[in-house]
Protein backbone atom coordinates (compact mmCIF):
# COMPACT_ATOMS: atom_id res chain seq x y z
CA UNK A 1 0.00 0.00 0.00
CA UNK A 2 1.58 3.26 -0.99
CA UNK A 3 1.96 5.85 1.71
CA UNK A 4 1.31 9.55 1.58
CA UNK A 5 4.76 10.26 0.16
CA UNK A 6 6.24 11.11 3.54
CA UNK A 7 8.70 9.17 5.65
CA UNK A 8 7.10 9.71 9.03
CA UNK A 9 7.49 6.46 11.03
CA UNK A 10 9.53 4.73 8.29
CA UNK A 11 12.28 2.64 9.89
CA UNK A 12 15.77 3.16 8.43
CA UNK A 13 18.90 1.12 9.12
CA UNK A 14 22.28 2.82 8.91
CA UNK A 15 24.99 0.19 8.95
CA UNK A 16 27.89 1.04 11.27
CA UNK A 17 31.31 -0.36 12.06
CA UNK A 18 34.56 0.86 13.57
CA UNK A 19 36.13 3.77 11.71
CA UNK A 20 32.88 5.37 10.52
CA UNK A 21 32.76 9.13 9.90
CA UNK A 22 30.57 10.56 12.66
CA UNK A 23 30.22 13.97 10.99
CA UNK A 24 28.47 12.40 8.01
CA UNK A 25 26.57 10.04 10.28
CA UNK A 26 25.21 12.84 12.48
CA UNK A 27 24.12 14.97 9.51
CA UNK A 28 22.36 12.02 7.86
CA UNK A 29 20.70 10.96 11.11
CA UNK A 30 19.49 14.51 11.76
CA UNK A 31 18.03 14.89 8.26
CA UNK A 32 16.15 11.60 8.53
CA UNK A 33 14.96 12.35 12.06
CA UNK A 34 13.75 15.81 11.04
CA UNK A 35 11.78 14.22 8.19
CA UNK A 36 10.12 11.92 10.74
CA UNK A 37 11.93 8.65 10.04
CA UNK A 38 13.01 6.31 12.83
CA UNK A 39 16.75 5.68 12.50
CA UNK A 40 18.58 2.67 13.92
CA UNK A 41 22.33 2.19 13.87
CA UNK A 42 22.88 -1.47 12.93
CA UNK A 43 26.21 -3.18 13.46
CA UNK A 44 27.59 -6.69 13.49
CA UNK A 45 26.91 -6.55 17.23
CA UNK A 46 25.09 -4.22 19.62
CA UNK A 47 27.24 -1.69 21.44
CA UNK A 48 29.87 0.98 21.00
CA UNK A 49 32.12 1.25 17.94
CA UNK A 50 35.20 3.46 17.74
CA UNK A 51 34.63 6.07 15.04
CA UNK A 52 36.89 8.64 13.44
CA UNK A 53 38.27 11.58 15.44
CA UNK A 54 38.07 9.75 18.78
CA UNK A 55 34.27 9.56 18.72
CA UNK A 56 32.08 6.51 19.31
CA UNK A 57 28.85 5.27 17.74
CA UNK A 58 26.34 3.20 19.69
CA UNK A 59 24.72 0.49 17.56
CA UNK A 60 21.31 -0.14 19.08
CA UNK A 61 20.58 -3.09 16.77
CA UNK A 62 22.58 -5.91 15.26
CA UNK A 63 22.39 -7.80 12.00
CA UNK A 64 21.29 -10.80 14.03
CA UNK A 65 18.51 -9.33 16.15
CA UNK A 66 16.93 -7.09 13.48
CA UNK A 67 17.04 -8.56 9.96
CA UNK A 68 16.72 -6.42 6.84
CA UNK A 69 13.03 -7.18 6.28
CA UNK A 70 12.15 -5.21 9.42
CA UNK A 71 13.39 -1.95 7.88
CA UNK A 72 11.81 0.28 5.23
CA UNK A 73 15.19 1.44 3.97
CA UNK A 74 18.91 1.05 4.44
CA UNK A 75 22.00 3.22 4.15
CA UNK A 76 25.48 1.76 3.65
CA UNK A 77 28.00 4.50 4.48
CA UNK A 78 31.41 4.94 2.92
CA UNK A 79 34.40 3.37 4.60
CA UNK A 80 36.86 0.63 3.78
CA UNK A 81 36.80 -0.70 7.39
CA UNK A 82 33.01 -0.83 7.28
CA UNK A 83 33.00 -2.58 3.93
CA UNK A 84 35.63 -5.15 4.93
CA UNK A 85 33.86 -6.03 8.20
CA UNK A 86 30.42 -6.32 6.59
CA UNK A 87 31.64 -8.30 3.57
CA UNK A 88 33.12 -10.85 5.97
CA UNK A 89 29.79 -11.30 7.75
CA UNK A 90 27.21 -13.45 5.96
CA UNK A 91 24.44 -11.80 7.97
CA UNK A 92 25.30 -8.45 6.36
CA UNK A 93 25.02 -9.97 2.89
CA UNK A 94 21.62 -11.45 3.79
CA UNK A 95 20.55 -8.10 5.29
CA UNK A 96 21.28 -6.41 1.96
CA UNK A 97 19.64 -9.19 -0.06
CA UNK A 98 16.48 -8.90 2.05
CA UNK A 99 16.38 -5.17 1.36
CA UNK A 100 16.80 -5.77 -2.37
CA UNK A 101 14.29 -8.64 -2.61
CA UNK A 102 11.65 -6.74 -0.63
CA UNK A 103 12.03 -3.69 -2.90
CA UNK A 104 13.15 -1.39 -0.09
CA UNK A 105 14.95 1.93 -0.55
CA UNK A 106 18.75 1.66 -0.45
CA UNK A 107 21.48 4.30 -0.40
CA UNK A 108 25.10 3.20 -0.83
CA UNK A 109 27.69 5.94 -0.35
CA UNK A 110 31.17 5.67 -1.87
CA UNK A 111 32.78 2.32 -1.12
CA UNK A 112 29.52 1.20 0.53
CA UNK A 113 28.40 0.18 -2.95
CA UNK A 114 30.83 -2.72 -2.64
CA UNK A 115 28.44 -4.37 -0.17
CA UNK A 116 25.69 -4.32 -2.81
CA UNK A 117 28.12 -5.94 -5.24
CA UNK A 118 29.04 -8.57 -2.63
CA UNK A 119 25.33 -9.35 -2.21
CA UNK A 120 25.15 -10.19 -5.92
CA UNK A 121 23.66 -7.00 -7.35
CA UNK A 122 25.17 -5.99 -10.67
CA UNK A 123 27.23 -2.77 -10.37
CA UNK A 124 25.26 -1.21 -13.25
CA UNK A 125 21.81 -2.14 -11.86
CA UNK A 126 19.53 0.87 -11.42
CA UNK A 127 16.02 1.60 -10.21
CA UNK A 128 14.30 4.47 -8.42
CA UNK A 129 14.85 2.93 -4.99
CA UNK A 130 18.53 2.12 -5.37
CA UNK A 131 20.80 5.12 -4.98
CA UNK A 132 24.57 5.06 -5.31
CA UNK A 133 26.21 8.32 -4.26
CA UNK A 134 29.73 9.67 -4.24
CA UNK A 135 31.23 10.74 -0.93
CA UNK A 136 30.38 14.38 -0.31
CA UNK A 137 27.18 14.32 -2.38
CA UNK A 138 25.09 16.69 -0.28
CA UNK A 139 21.87 15.78 -2.11
CA UNK A 140 22.12 12.01 -1.52
CA UNK A 141 20.25 12.02 1.79
CA UNK A 142 17.45 14.19 0.37
CA UNK A 143 17.15 11.86 -2.64
CA UNK A 144 17.01 8.91 -0.24
CA UNK A 145 14.25 10.56 1.79
CA UNK A 146 12.25 11.23 -1.37
CA UNK A 147 12.65 7.62 -2.57
CA UNK A 148 11.82 6.31 0.92
CA UNK A 149 8.51 8.18 0.74
CA UNK A 150 7.42 5.84 -2.05
CA UNK A 151 7.78 3.00 0.48
CA UNK A 152 8.66 0.21 -1.97
CA UNK A 153 9.99 0.03 -5.49
CA UNK A 154 8.06 -2.67 -7.38
CA UNK A 155 10.12 -2.27 -10.56
CA UNK A 156 12.76 -4.33 -8.72
CA UNK A 157 10.31 -7.21 -8.22
CA UNK A 158 11.23 -9.49 -11.10
CA UNK A 159 10.84 -13.16 -11.93
CA UNK A 160 13.45 -14.51 -11.55
CA UNK A 161 14.64 -12.17 -8.78
CA UNK A 162 17.53 -9.78 -9.44
CA UNK A 163 19.54 -11.67 -6.79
Amino acid sequence: RPGDGGVRTRKVAILVEAGIDTTWLAATHDALHTAGAMVRFVGTRIGLYDALKGMTVDADASLENEPGVLFDGMIVPDGEHLLAALRADGRAIEFVRDQIRHCKTILAVGSGGGLLDAAGLAPDYEDAGLLRADVGNSKATLQFIEALGKHRHPERDTDPPVI
